[in-house]
């Protein structure tokens, strides 16, 4: 079996709620967030996932996603990696798109990057190592993560630019699955977040 990558993103937090840019701020779940990670681990622990007995964990340590990952039961599973962080967004760190348009009108972290922070090349490195890693072995591999490193993974399985994850958007506590179509990569299930109807 080629192997495929499933992507977990964290539940909700205050700031995610509100749309502020949120990299390495470490934020805590909102109750809403732990309840969505409590049902998205029931989810994976059922057909056709079955707790995923053979696959490699791995998380950001940043709180949110790390918790997001032991409410859904893989925490005794998982290995913290810093390569899962958010993308940094330096000045613009806690900011609404809002805010950010009433200093520069018309930005977009996909074109445009953040100052003081990281490029977007920086986090297309990031994302490729996370691909690589992903399909060095047999066996499948689960990640819980940020919205926009996450986002970054999808577009570069692809072999897209970086910058496509701007068509790509990820609900809080979604799951998604990259795999293979006709011997290709390929999106199985994007933004899923039926767990939680």
């Amino acid at each position: 079996m080629a192997p495929r990558i499933l992507l977990a993103r964290h539940g909700q937090t205050e700031w995610s709620l509100l749309g502020r840019h949120t990299g390495r701020t470490d934020i805590q779940l909102l109750d809403e967030g732990r309840r969505g990670a409590k049902l998205l681990g029931e989810r994976l622990h059922r057909a056709p996932w079955n707790g995923l007995a053979d696959a490699e964990i791995r998380t950001s340590p940043l709180s949110r996603a790390r918790e997001t990952c032991e409410l859904a039961g893989f925490g005794d599973r998982a290995q913290e990696w810093d390569t899962l962080m958010e993308w940094d967004y330096g000045a613009y760190e806690g900011m609404t798109p809002a805010e950010i348009h009433a200093v520069r009108p018309g930005w977009v972290v996909w074109r445009d990057g953040v100052p003081e922070g990281e490029t977007r090349a920086e986090v297309s490195a990031r994302a490729d190592e996370v691909v690589e890693w992903a399909r060095s072995a047999d066996r499948d591999v689960l990640v819980f993560a940020h919205g926009h490193i996450l986002r970054s993974i999808g577009a570069r399985w692809l072999g897209e630019d970086v910058s496509f994850g701007a068509r790509i958007y990820l609900s809080p506590t979604s799951l998604s699955v990259l795999g293979w179509a006709y011997g290709a990569p390929a999106i199985q299930r994007w933004n899923d977040t039926g767990h939680l109807d």
